[in-house]
């Protein structure tokens, strides 16, 4: 959602003006809601609000649960017949996915604009992907310059599998999703590895039809000063993480580290969704007593997170295709200016970017010692002073702004 809020934000400086059509949060379901992050959306922009037709009301009250499914399933039931049951569901009776029920109240409405209001291009923004179908038929009806933004992989995304598809279910959403790359008059994609997927699914497209536009950071996100705390070694994580994010190697280094450095008063706080295999996780390293966990927070409060950290963990999922994986948090980490310590595969676009910053170190999942050695030098040097922000990290180029501008000269183009 922040990377189309925030295109939708700095725009205007390039002299593009964007209409919205989007859902209505009365009739849409969500996981989290952030209503904070709406006074992003300068003033005078048109945003156009639909009704939709989802299923997720009927899966909360057959389930008896409070929230939706999040994207990769991070607050399922592991092993759950009932969670087995509504994912086939899913990944049947829903192509490409459930919100494909918000399809044609969105045509309807952007077929009304097309009618009367000129427009040079249509941006589509996924997952969900089915919002790609609506680019595909505003398109063909009314032969209007179409940008498709994949912010993820569609049949690669790591997740794709858990959805049990049947052969012919797999086959119709592999061909909507060659139609789009095909179709589309640009694609766009948040990293090199994954533009790479995408070529391989229609190899007789140009390379230079698909451009990488990361995600980045706000520099408005960032005025406040970073304050690392005087009084404790903080290590911070936001966001969602679950068991195949991998990080008990780094769990049992710091429990290692708490032992060897017993004057250091360590705290490891998580900001956002843990899954209980996690929390199981540290309990066994034996975290437990100086881990905090903090639930959702709105936006600008998990920036006041980071700012207030010592170093910062991130991690990227181990599963197939994670050299693809670019967490759009990388960029917050960056403005943040503190060593970022990242869990996951080594030569991956998020190890490139993170070493082009000089922005901290990834590590491999098993990689206990050399975890443990990092943590190590970070400990004796906050001994000497506590603040370890860097000195330097070469990050703006992924500001918002200077994103925003890739974006406007591809939609002049």
């Amino acid at each position: 959602m922040q990377r189309c809020l925030k295109f939708v934000k700095h725009l205007p400086a390039y002299n593009i003006i964007p209409t919205v059509v989007t859902v209505s949060e009365k009739e849409a379901s969500y996981p989290v809601l952030d209503q904070s992050l709406a006074a992003d959306i300068p003033e005078g922009i048109r945003v156009i609000r639909t009704s939709t037709n989802e299923p997720f009301e009927y899966y909360k009250k057959i389930t008896g649960k409070k929230e939706i499914p999040y994207g990769g399933f991070a607050n399922e039931q592991k092993g759950s017949v009932v969670q087995k049951f509504f994912k086939f569901l899913r990944g049947n009776l829903f192509i490409p996915d459930a919100r494909v029920g918000w399809n044609k109240f969105a045509i309807k409405a952007c077929a009304e604009l097309l009618t009367k209001e000129k427009f040079a291009a249509i941006i589509t923004t996924s997952p969900p992907h089915s919002t790609q179908l609506i680019g595909l038929e505003l398109q063909q009806k009314f032969k209007v310059k179409w940008i498709a933004d994949l912010r993820d992989p569609w049949t690669d995304i790591y997740y794709y599998k858990d959805l049990q598809h049947t052969a012919i279910a797999r086959k119709i959403d592999e061909n909507y999703e060659r139609s789009v790359i095909q179709k589309a008059n640009a694609l766009l994609v948040t990293s090199t590895d994954t533009k790479r997927l995408f070529l391989a699914k229609a190899p007789e497209i140009e390379s230079t039809k698909i451009s990488v536009i990361p995600n980045g950071y706000d520099e408005e996100d960032f005025t406040e000063p970073s304050a690392p705390p005087q009084d404790a070694f903080v290590i911070t994580y936001t966001g969602t993480i679950t068991d195949i994010y991998n990080i008990e190697a780094f769990l049992k280094a710091l429990a290692k580290l708490t032992t060897v450095h017993p004057d250091i008063p360590f705290q490891l706080r998580f900001v956002g969704k843990i899954s209980s295999e996690v929390k199981e996780q540290i309990e066994d390293a034996g975290l437990q007593h100086l881990t905090h966990l903090i639930s959702f927070v709105p936006h600008s409060e998990s920036v006041k997170y980071l700012l207030s950290s010592t170093i910062l963990l991130m991690g990227i999922p181990d599963v197939e295709n994670n050299y693809c994986i670019l967490p759009g948090k990388l960029f917050e980490y960056l403005a943040a200016n503190k060593p970022i310590i990242c869990i996951g595969p080594i030569h991956s676009d998020a190890d490139h970017i993170i070493d082009e910053c000089g922005a901290g170190r990834v590590f491999h999942y098993a990689a206990f010692d050399l975890i443990f050695d990092h943590l190590d030098q970070l400990s004796h040097a906050w001994k000497i002073n506590h603040n370890l922000d860097l000195p330097f990290v070469n990050y703006k180029r992924y500001s918002r702004l200077n994103l925003t501008g890739d974006l406007a000269k591809i939609i002049r183009d």
